[in-house]
């Protein structure tokens, strides 16, 4: 948006006499970059200066010319392109990230150059052996397991540094289990393998590390990253903010509705919670404060919102590639599947953000001067086309790594077009050499935390398939639960929320699908439901108290209490703890089996519903709840009427939420009772 004057007004209609210069951003982008860094390890990289920073972006530019050429000319196995893809991943993760968050970014030790070396040269060691390693499987060399244990090692200290400890000390779980389960008792019980077979099926079979995660992840997934990489330069980001402006900034509560339009549109950009909260929250948090929201809401509008970023298509989170490749899906279906699910999470949080404003008698920016829409499309839409061209080809029924390269080309395109109008009128061109470099490396970069963490989950998913564990713990998940799938449903959400809150959504969802995924399909749960289950709470988790990370950036640009933060940003998202038992319970939600008729009418039950529930929360509708409010009677009527109304709502929006005909009669029976007895208090009051 333009940076003239726009004066904000409060409840009461008079102008802050702010303009937005000068309170955006509170943060700067150095503070911004600390900020992401302390909460993020994958932010926490080292910025090399002099000959330092020559290597790795020579380094960054080959791997990137190297995954575009493999794909294009597909004239590489699947093992020697995997390994080549980790060979480059390991090299630069020691060279970007240092030891610890705390360690110095602006040098690089000798043992961090050793490391990048001895942990690219084992993946090499693949590449070159190939033939060799084909010929003697399953009767490896002493030499063989000693370079996979190095390998493997190296692996697990990259993981500690960027991924987490969580990931990295379950991992380490499952290869003790692979050496000690024949002392177990019970189900847990095997055969027990030697040091050999365990390291070698590990590290040289595409069952283990080189298995489908990294597949997915030398593929498509770093395809779709570049794209986003390609995307955020030409300033999409700034062009989605300015839209939601002029669409929604002169609404009630504008500013919040600006936060999450645009962390809808954004998530399609980045796939982080945290670097979607930091980004356009150090724009739209200092705006809903000066508006008058509170610090704690308004840092919880931005985390709920960015967090969904990934659950939006076209473009979703990395798991969402992984889930297509596991269920053998094209990747069509799974962005179709989440339309549905992603409408009523963002209108729930919506609709929340709308009663506050109503609540707290907040008023939008001035419509005159806001952007007007049709004038900003028509000189800057031309932006929002490689993902036109990304759905286009997606529906038309091409691969996701084509419809990848089509979208690639089409902001090259875009970029080399704008470049070139700039020349012709006089200006320094906005897209050039050294902006694709940028590009470039910062794919490269992006690309090592998931395929670090497709490696570990390559190794659970090996230990699993080379023991048998999955079907043993699916089946103790379900005689756990009593065969009752509600209990299943909540044991593995509660499982898939505590280990989102130590590994990023990639991880979790591969370590609770291979898991707790298959425990629910036993139940006769459609899979594509059940891994889709699993996604969105590890993606939840990033709003989910006591950790929460998502939330807490949001608090950081607030200024205001990280678990207060929290607590809200968890209420905002409550759609997200609802919503899968939904499409559990009823697939058609997926657009699996349903007509159009059937998904908008559970499209619409759902939405009041979610109205339902977020007066119960919000405590206003119409007006504010319990007829006695602001009466001046005693305090213990009017909160014990407020109660009542309240849990009334809750409960009506809960019947229309329950995908059943019966439920919805009800629910609706009961809201249509409950909106005109508001309407007709405010028409008594008035």
């Amino acid at each position: 948006m333009d940076t003239h004057k726009q004066d904000f007004v409060n409840q009461d209609g008079q102008p802050f006499g702010g303009v937005v210069e000068n309170i955006l951003p509170t943060t700067n982008e150095d503070e911004m970059k600390k900020l992401m860094a302390g909460l993020d390890s994958e932010q926490s990289y080292r910025e090399h200066k002099c000959w330092r920073q020559y290597i790795t972006v020579i380094v960054s530019v080959v791997f990137v010319l190297f995954q575009l050429y493999a794909t294009l000319s597909g004239v590489l196995t699947a093992q020697i392109l995997r390994a080549s893809h980790l060979a480059f991943v390991q090299f630069l993760a020691f060279l970007l990230f240092p030891p610890t968050k705390k360690s110095p970014k602006n040098t690089l030790p000798w043992y961090d150059v050793v490391l990048a070396i001895i942990g690219a040269a084992c993946w090499i060691y693949i590449v070159i052996n190939f033939q060799s390693l084909v010929r003697r499987s399953g009767n490896n060399t002493v030499f063989d397991v000693a370079i996979g244990i190095i390998g493997i090692l190296i692996l697990f200290e990259s993981c500690r540094r960027i991924v987490g400890l969580p990931i990295m000390i379950i991992a380490s779980v499952f290869v003790i289990y692979a050496f000690a389960g024949k002392y177990l008792p019970g189900f847990l019980h095997h055969r027990g393998y030697s040091l050999q077979r365990v390291v070698c099926h590990l590290f040289y079979n595409t069952e283990g590390i080189m298995g489908t995660p990294i597949g997915a992840c030398s593929t498509f997934i770093f395809l779709f990253i570049l794209f986003g990489a390609l995307l955020e330069k030409t300033g999409i980001g700034q062009f989605f903010i300015d839209m939601c402006n002029s669409i929604a900034g002169g609404a009630s509560g504008g500013p919040a509705k600006v936060a999450v339009l645009s962390s809808a549109l954004l998530g399609t950009v980045s796939g982080s919670s945290v670097s979607n909260t930091v980004g356009s929250g150090s724009f739209t948090i200092p705006m809903m404060k000066r508006l008058g929201y509170k610090g704690e809401f308004a840092g919880a509008v931005e985390a709920s919102a960015s967090t969904g970023g990934q659950l939006m298509p076209p473009i979703m989170g990395a798991a969402a590639f992984l889930m297509a490749e596991s269920l053998g899906l094209p990747y069509l279906t799974i962005v179709r599947a989440a339309i549905v699910p992603a409408i009523l999470y963002f209108t729930g949080i919506f609709i929340t953000v709308h009663l506050e404003a109503k609540k707290l008698g907040l008023k939008g920016l001035p419509r005159e001067e806001l952007p007007k829409f049709i004038p900003l499309f028509l000189h800057n839409g031309y932006m929002i086309l490689p993902l036109v061209v990304i759905i286009y080809f997606l529906c038309a029924g091409k691969t996701a790594v084509f419809a990848a390269l089509m979208g690639i080309i089409a902001c090259l395109a875009v970029g080399l077009g704008v470049s070139l109008v700039d020349l012709v009128k006089g200006r320094k061109p906005s897209f050039g050499s050294k902006d694709l470099i940028e590009v470039m490396c910062a794919a490269a970069r992006n690309i090592i935390s998931v395929a670090i963490a497709c490696g570990m989950a390559g190794i659970i998913i090996g230990i699993v398939t080379l023991t048998g564990l999955g079907l043993k713990l699916g089946a103790g998940l379900v005689a756990l639960a009593g065969g009752k799938l509600l209990l299943t449903l909540m044991f593995t959400m509660v499982a898939s929320i505590i280990l989102g809150m130590g590994a990023p959504t990639t991880a979790n969802y591969l370590i609770t699908s291979t898991i707790t995924a298959a425990a629910i399909i036993q139940l006769n749960v459609e899979p594509l439901a059940a891994h889709m289950f699993a996604f969105y709470f590890g993606i939840i988790a990033d709003v989910t108290p006591p950790v929460a990370l998502a939330a807490i950036a949001g608090a950081a640009i607030a200024r205001a209490k990280p678990m207060k933060t929290a607590v809200n940003a968890t209420k905002l998202a409550i759609g997200a703890f609802i919503i899968p038992y939904m499409f559990v319970y009823n697939p058609k939600m997926l657009m699996i089996g349903a007509s159009f008729t059937t998904i908008m009418f559970i499209i619409a039950t759902a939405v009041i519903g979610m109205f339902g529930v977020s007066v119960a929360l919000e405590g206003y509708g119409l007006r504010f709840t319990g007829i006695l409010h602001g009466s001046g009677k005693s305090k213990t009527v009017v909160a014990a009427l407020d109660v009542v109304e309240r849990l009334l709502f809750a409960f009506a929006g809960f019947m229309c939420i329950i995908p059943e005909s019966k439920t919805d009669i009800i629910g609706l029976a009961i809201m249509f009772v409950l909106v005109t007895y508001q309407m007709i208090l405010n028409k008594f009051k008035k």
